[in-house]
């Protein structure tokens, strides 16, 4: 997978993730998605957006925080269902958890969005 062909890139589609769906959450972050329409343009790919904002510290901690992510997500992408939208915000905790840990969570976190986007349908 090319973590650059299936993140969410755009302002508006962050907000309509937010918009269109509800506030989930789990032990190290909370996640949004929604399902897309067969008619958008996006393509059938899931596609995924992170977010790191300041709260979580400086930027140094905030990169840091992305490309853990990143690479989780990378590692648990193909658990997501066809056309479906993710948006993932961190707690700061993801800077010190083990990584194998993080890991779990992410797939976790996919395999409930992928049971749930299954039934929205």
């Amino acid at each position: 997978m090319d973590w650059r062909s299936t993140r969410l890139r755009k302002h508006a589609d962050y907000q309509r993730v937010y918009r269109e769906s509800r506030r989930y959450s789990s032990a190290s972050m909370s996640y949004f998605y929604r399902t897309r329409s067969t008619e958008d343009p996006a393509g059938a790919e899931p596609r995924v957006g992170l977010t790191a904002g300041r709260v979580l510290g400086g930027a140094v901690e905030r990169n840091r925080i992305r490309r853990r992510m990143r690479e989780a997500v990378r590692l648990h992408w193909n658990q997501l269902p066809p056309r479906v939208d993710v948006v993932l915000h961190p707690r700061r905790m993801v800077l010190e958890m083990e990584f194998s840990r993080l890991e779990h969570e992410v797939g976790r976190v996919f395999a409930s969005v992928a049971t749930n986007a299954g039934e929205r349908r």
